[in-house]
């Protein structure tokens, strides 16, 4: 499999992103779990059908993508707010970047720590390591680079990102991924109660880092990504519910920007699974 990754790798993104939109209409057709569940959160967030149809082509664009992202040359990014991150880094404070399943989520850490990691502000990123042993060693040993680590989601990962924060460094991680039992509260996402992780608001809270949403948009004809930065100003000083709920918010907001590059078929309003 790492080879075949490989050989992938060298094809141009036009090319991948060609197989993958094909690949995300062969799921589409093939799977009545997936292609329902798609359809019912289009449907809960009033996304119109012209906008969902080619979120399901940018579905399978994600997955193709990751040879080259992984493994392949570097792939251009421009930058559209990264002011923000500059004039967060002037305030020798650790930045959390907070990553919806929106557009190549993949490509926001990379892009970073190309641009900033390097010097002395390297990013952690949060990611659940695949079960298959063969999955988990590629996806390690491909994410880790100059200026990006990762830290898996159990405790030691948690303590991990703790420490790079409060050393002025850079914490990313998918906040509308849901997470075990106990470690989150149930708020609405687009009017309907999600399970949502309380992990970003605790973080922010425990080390006062500054909070910033990005999110990498996939450019059409393989001509790259980029990389969108914004701000989240909230008073950390409020309950938990409500900093979640003001979070969710603004990834809705974002979300609906560009909903044809969201992973609607994602279960977000799943019952999470018990701790391990």
């Amino acid at each position: 499999m790492r080879l075949l990754f490989k050989v992938l790798s060298f094809l141009p993104l036009v090319v991948l992103h060609g197989v993958g939109w094909a690949l995300g209409w062969l799921v589409f057709l093939l799977s009545a779990t997936y292609r329902d569940r798609l359809i019912a959160n289009t449907q809960q967030a009033g996304v119109v059908r012209r906008n969902w149809l080619k979120s399901v082509g940018a579905a399978g664009q994600l997955v193709a993508e990751l040879p080259r992202l992984w493994m392949g040359a570097t792939v251009p990014v421009q930058w559209a707010g990264e002011g923000h991150i500059e004039d967060a880094l002037r305030l020798g404070k650790g930045i959390l970047f907070l990553t919806p399943h929106l557009g190549c989520f993949e490509v926001t850490a990379q892009a970073y720590a190309a641009r900033f990691g390097q010097q002395g502000h390297p990013i952690t990123v949060l990611f659940r390591p695949p079960r298959q042993s063969w999955l988990r060693s590629l996806v390690e040993s491909s994410r880790v680079r100059p200026g990006l680590k990762t830290a898996p989601t159990t405790l030691a990962g948690v303590k991990q990102m703790v420490r790079a924060l409060k050393a002025g460094e850079c914490v990313g991680l998918l906040p509308d991924q849901v997470p075990p039992e106990g470690q989150g509260e149930w708020v609405p996402f687009f009017s309907r109660d999600a399970y949502t992780m309380t992990l970003s608001v605790r973080l922010a809270a425990q080390t006062g880092a500054v909070v910033l949403f990005a999110w990498g948009e996939r450019l059409s004809w393989g001509r790259g990504y980029r990389v969108h930065v914004q701000p989240f100003l909230q008073d950390w000083s409020t309950c938990i519910p409500e900093a979640l709920r003001q979070m969710n918010g603004v990834m809705e907001s974002m979300v609906l920007r560009a909903p044809q590059q969201y992973l609607w078929g994602y279960a977000r309003y799943k019952v999470p699974r018990a701790a391990s």
